[in-house]
């Protein structure tokens, strides 16, 4: 399909960018690309994969760009002044969002499913396309994740399948208004929260975006959600709930530490779901998947048999060891919403929480400072420890108004037990050395995979102390 284009990617490593390289590469396109954590030689695993799929890479100093046939495609992070995109418009090259280019490939499919909301987007989609992967549908899989299912030692950084089927699964962000540019046959909407919008523009987005679907797959349990629902006519709308009658409606949720099972019905079939990954979000999250794969054809127990397969996400409530009755887990959590999920599925067992949240940026905080302080406040338990290192910085102008040491100081005012720690590094010891057998530590945030690695240095520095 895209034999004889030839695609450079600025920022290549990025959770946006490197599936769609993938994708594109597997498709039979010319791929190549740039990224700062190359040039910093972080991730090395992640850069090898691209250069095994035969994707060549660049420093990013414009020595990648040479011809004006070459399509550009460049993150958000990156600005006008990076030496690629000076070299981009010196040559005359053709520039892409990376939406545009996503957007362009999803409507072009015979059959598109976009995976819609402010939680739950990766996750979901693993869910459907492992469910389509299972039951022999070989779809295309555009995923901000890695899914497990389909990592091995050769490709640690699954977050991509590419499929010979009619399917294009995808996740489609709101955070940038580029949800706009996607046509579904199916389109899924978790749930409308605080994150980087306002509310009132989310409900906008999503309600155009359900709005363009031939079927659409909405929670009811989030009342944004269900009141845009309500607008559809209701042929073209499966509902799902927890908490409520719904098309597709979760029963007696028993819920274990790293798993969960339920009953789902609809009409009148009931058929028992068990997944390999925690909580009520996960349930709900599932429902989603199944309303997805029912519109597209799969019967219910299929989707159910599937789903019981399905391994879970990188970075998703991911166990990453357990040291003298102490777990570390490894989590995406960033928003209010995503925050409150993970912490409640933790407190739904007992121990201690050991919190160390690296927020995604500072204008994430500024937008969500209210909501994210509520969410830590409401959620943590009176013996509970929060650090709060700087947020993510990787270079470029940003405007600095709210910190992480003002979110610390919110949340200590309601009488939590938190704490401002610049350095992760130093926020993560600090964590370490408090630790004590039945704790569970866990490290939340976005937009830095090597927080995955912060995670299993904490294992390793339980392990020493141990030791020592």
């Amino acid at each position: 399909m895209h034999h004889g284009k030839s695609y450079f990617f600025v920022g290549i490593g990025g959770s946006g960018m490197m599936p769609l390289a993938m994708i594109l590469a597997g498709q039979g396109a010319t791929v190549a690309g740039s990224d700062r954590s190359l040039d910093q030689a972080r991730l090395p695993a992640k850069f090898d994969q691209l250069r095994a799929m035969g994707i060549g890479l660049f420093p990013q100093d414009g020595s990648g760009i040479t011809h004006a046939d070459q399509i550009v495609i460049a993150s958000a992070a990156i600005e006008a002044t990076v030496p690629d995109m000076i070299a981009a418009d010196q040559v005359g090259a053709t520039r892409m969002t990376r939406a545009e280019l996503l957007s362009t490939l999803f409507n072009a499919a015979p059959q598109a499913i976009g995976v819609a909301g402010t939680s739950g987007k990766s996750t979901v989609t693993g869910m459907i396309g492992w469910t389509l992967h299972a039951l022999g549908r070989d779809p295309t899989v555009m995923n901000g994740a890695v899914m497990k299912n389909f990592a091995h030692a050769e490709a640690p950084f699954a977050s991509a399948l590419v499929g010979a089927g009619d399917i294009f699964v995808s996740e489609v962000d709101e955070s940038d208004g580029s949800i706009a540019l996607y046509q579904p046959a199916i389109a899924v909407l978790n749930n409308v929260s605080l994150d980087h919008k306002s509310l009132d523009e989310l409900r906008t987005l999503f309600a155009a975006f359900i709005g363009r679907a031939g079927h659409a797959v909405v929670n009811i349990d989030n009342p944004d959600a269900e009141a845009l629902a309500a607008a559809l006519p209701t042929a073209r709308v499966t509902t799902f709930s927890i908490e409520r009658d719904a098309d597709l409606h979760a029963l007696f949720v028993e819920e274990s530490p790293f798993a969960v099972s339920f009953l789902v019905t609809e009409a009148d079939l009931i058929v028992e779901v068990t997944l390999q990954v925690p909580g009520r979000h996960n349930v709900s999250n599932a429902l989603a998947a199944i309303g997805a794969v029912r519109a597209a054809g799969v019967s219910l127990h299929e989707a159910a048999a599937a789903l019981a397969g399905f391994a879970g996400l990188k970075r998703r409530f991911d166990l990453v060891g357990e040291i003298d009755d102490i777990a570390v887990i490894d989590d995406f959590g960033h928003n209010p919403d995503k925050i409150a999920a993970t912490l409640a599925t933790l407190h739904a067992f007992p121990g201690r929480l050991l919190i160390l949240f690296q927020p995604h940026g500072y204008g994430p905080l500024k937008v969500m400072r209210r909501d994210l302080v509520a969410s830590f406040v409401a959620h943590m338990a009176p013996d509970d420890l929060l650090v709060l290192p700087d947020p993510v910085y990787q270079g470029g102008t940003v405007s600095r108004e709210v910190t992480s040491a003002d979110i610390i100081a919110d949340i200590a005012a309601a009488g939590c037990h938190a704490r401002h720690i610049p350095g992760r590094d130093d926020a993560a010891a600090w964590l370490v050395d408090r630790a004590r057998p039945g704790d569970r530590i866990i490290v939340m945030g976005a937009r830095d995979d090597t927080l995955s690695q912060l995670a299993a240095s904490m294992v390793t520095a339980l392990g020493e102390r141990q030791g020592s």
